[in-house]
């Protein structure tokens, strides 16, 4: 940004890193932290680059803003642009919990309830054309800068040597895309070493677009026709991104792993119990596919794993 005296700022970043306990079908002496994105100012890692965008869409002109979401999106959106006091237009699908349309209509955004998932969100609002600038993810670049911001905090937060893992919860996978590219950054500037995390992206088994790319060697994702599962963070059938997304996993020697719905209510339920964890669905949907991938034997006794924690089960309920 050219104007950052004038930026709206609600307080995102800096999250931190949280020690929890790994499952037992990890190594014994594996250390094991959360990356807490919940404490953002809208209760989930969105706010990252949606800071972003709408900073830059607001010192640009634009008369508005608008995307399609699965949720987290819509309410940060809303809340930045209420904050810049920009007006804002929200699509998602119809079944979205109503914590999160009561939230976006809080904020003052306008709600477009559309039948399907996200991509029938997505083109119903190009139909509804409003002039607003599509703050969609990856039709913009600045979402994704604000999203590089995970790996530079994790970076400096790891002393300027990265994790060997990052289990990331993957519907459009902005912020596994970002890590990887400001990974590259702090390379070139000499502020860490070649070595890269292994990129693990989890989806679920009802909706794995990149999981079943991934496992069939395709540099890109079919769209997932009829998408089916209730962690609705990722209930993306087609991600813009896919490719690159592939692309740093590959790169990475990293993974992709779909889970099961009871295992993640299970899991969630579980850290709740065992731990005081409060997480939403997708972060326990990375503990379940690390609890795989220790049965696995794939995590060695010295490694260092990264759970995202995208964002706080309250947004909903």
């Amino acid at each position: 940004m050219r104007d950052s005296v004038h930026r709206i700022d609600l307080g995102e970043g800096g999250t931190p890193l949280v020690s929890v306990r790994g499952p037992g079908s990890c190594p014994r002496d594996v250390r094991v932290w959360a990356k807490e994105e919940a404490g953002n100012p809208t209760g989930s890692f969105k706010a990252r680059g949606l800071s972003l965008a709408v900073n830059r869409a607001r010192e640009l002109g634009a008369p508005g803003v608008e995307l399609p979401s699965a949720g987290n999106a819509a309410i940060a959106l809303a809340a930045f642009a209420a904050a810049a006091r920009m007006p804002a237009r929200v699509a998602v699908p119809a079944d979205t919990p109503r914590t999160v349309t009561a939230t976006c209509r809080r904020f003052g955004a306008q709600v477009l309830e559309v039948e399907g998932t996200l991509v029938e969100a997505g083109a119903a609002l190009r139909r509804e054309s409003s002039g607003f600038w599509d703050l969609s993810t990856l039709r913009e670049p600045y979402r994704l800068e604000g999203k590089k911001t995970l790996g530079f905090e994790l970076a400096e937060q790891f002393g300027w040597s990265l994790p060997e893992w990052i289990f990331y919860p993957t519907g459009g996978g902005t912020g596994l895309i970002g890590m990887f590219k400001a990974f590259d950054e702090l390379a070139r500037l000499g502020l860490i070493g070649a070595a890269r995390p292994r990129m693990v992206a989890v989806q679920m088994v009802g909706c794995a677009p990149i999981v079943r790319a991934f496992e069939e060697g395709e540099e890109s994702a079919r769209t997932w026709e009829d998408p089916k599962t209730s962690v609705w963070g990722l209930r993306v059938p087609q991600a813009i991104g896919d490719f690159l997304i592939l692309r740093a996993v590959r790169e990475s020697n990293g993974a992709a792993l779909a889970v099961e719905e009871d295992e993640v209510w299970d899991t969630q339920a579980r850290l709740a119990r065992d731990q005081g964890l409060d997480w939403g669905p997708e972060g326990a949907a990375c503990y379940a596919a690390l609890q795989r991938f220790g049965s696995a034997g794939r995590i060695l006794p010295t490694d260092r794993v990264v759970l995202f924690q995208t964002g706080h089960p309250g947004n909903y309920r």
